[in-house]
């Protein structure tokens, strides 16, 4: 009978264990509690972390994130308001706002990521047809050439006049549009984003081609520029070399003057002294200038050479 007892004892301690392992749970910091009985909520969410208590065996724990997660949409052909087609990859971050509404209308994070899916995706390509490609490629009017390489003030107005609403501005509109739709399902959408935009094959190649023969332009502009002020480099060097000859030149008729003068001087001066003497030397210029050993000289008795040479040689 004793024995009994025992055996009866330690069932019923091994089913009290049971039970209150069974009837506590612990609700971690990052995390959100919906409990369970036969299937359906009971109560609301529980959000305070710590040890809680439930009914052993009927009651079941769901546990939901309450970290932000991440959502990666599928990159996706979407045309423009101006028809260019060009590929959109999107991303997005959200987390579980009602934990309870969550559970009742999509369940688990694989029902929540097709869901994302279905409101997300339509939202982007909404947002992207309803608008021109430079207001999903640029941010703000900002011009886009240095003063280098200005593509002129038309092309500067163009741009201005186009960029009005802007990529951030098309992404705040993505967001606003699936937000109000994902409440419905419990979830708070935080921040969508255009990770990359990119033309498809074709509009690509035309792109490319279009950019080619602008840089080719602006190269020829900087070109020209060059050559315009080598040119005038060019002209201020040639200026500058003729006023330098002319004024060496100047100066050099100058010198030339001076020593003419110089020389005439002597010259006279040396006349004056001894006319007879100077007129012999003359005589002397005249015939080492005017004759050579192959020469005849025919004097005439009474010229005044001969005479100079008849009193050299007595």
């Amino acid at each position: 009978m004793r024995k009994e007892s025992n055996l009866l004892l330690a069932a019923g301690l091994a089913l009290l264990v049971i039970l209150l392992g069974g009837g506590t749970y612990v609700v971690d910091e990052r995390e959100q509690v919906i409990i369970t009985q036969f299937g359906r909520p009971v109560g609301g969410a529980v959000t305070q972390a710590g040890l809680h208590l439930k009914v052993p065996l009927i009651q079941k724990v769901n546990r939901f994130p309450k970290l932000l997660m991440e959502w990666d949409g599928d990159p996706g052909q979407i045309p423009t308001l101006d028809k260019t087609f060009i590929w959109v990859d999107t991303f997005a971050r959200w987390r579980i706002s009602d934990p309870l509404v969550f559970f009742q209308t999509v369940g688990n994070e694989t029902s929540a990521q097709k869901k994302l899916d279905d409101i997300i995706d339509p939202a982007v390509r909404n947002a992207i047809t309803s608008h021109h490609l430079i207001e999903a490629v640029r941010n703000s009017n900002r011009e886009m050439y240095d003063s280098q390489e200005d593509a002129g003030e038309a092309s500067r107005e163009a741009i201005q006049a186009q960029v009005q609403v802007g990529r951030e501005k098309i992404t705040h509109i993505i967001q606003e549009q699936a937000a109000k739709k994902l409440q419905a399902f419990g979830i708070e959408l935080v921040d969508v984003r255009i990770s990359r935009i990119n033309y498809i094959e074709d509009v690509r190649k035309s792109v490319y081609e279009r950019m080619i023969q602008e840089r080719k332009r602006i190269a020829e502009k900087i070109r020209s520029e060059g050559k315009r002020q080598a040119t005038i480099i060019e002209g201020n060097k040639a200026k500058r070399l003729l006023e330098l000859t002319s004024q060496a030149y100047r100066e050099a008729q100058e010198i030339k003057g001076l020593a003419d003068a110089e020389a005439a001087r002597i010259y006279a001066e040396a006349y004056t002294k001894d006319p007879e003497f100077y007129a012999f030397l003359k005589s002397l210029e005249v015939f080492s200038k005017g004759m050579d050993e192959k020469s005849w000289l025919l004097l005439d008795t009474r010229s005044d050479l001969w005479q100079y040479v008849k009193k050299a040689n007595p």
